[in-house]
């Protein structure tokens, strides 16, 4: 299984790409929404890379994903300025689980 990056930015898929993960340069939000959906049904991807802000964009797509599949694990990284919500880690923890920490 191979991992694969896909953003709107192209320094990300820049870098990630020197650390040898493919991936696609996606124009605007369809272009982002379509990417997603052809690649999650790759059986090849097992890792699917959005940054924070990709995610945002297109957050009703990759959560219905994450609770049908098991497989491709999607990861949200931060964008070159970090993380846009510093609370994210929380949030994501008590959506995930139901946990306040």
């Amino acid at each position: 299984m191979i991992s694969f990056a896909i953003s709107r930015n192209r320094d990300v898929l820049r870098g990630l790409r020197l650390s040898g993960i493919d991936g696609v340069f996606c124009k605007d939000k369809n272009d982002l929404k379509t990417n997603f959906l052809e690649t999650k049904e790759k059986k090849n991807i097992g890792l699917i890379i959005l940054t924070e802000s990709d995610f945002n964009e297109i957050e009703e797509e990759v959560t219905k994903v994450k609770i049908k599949n098991t497989l491709p694990l999607i990861v949200t990284i931060p964008g070159i300025n970090g993380l846009e919500d510093k609370n994210f880690i929380l949030k994501y923890i008590k959506d995930s689980i139901g946990l306040k920490i």
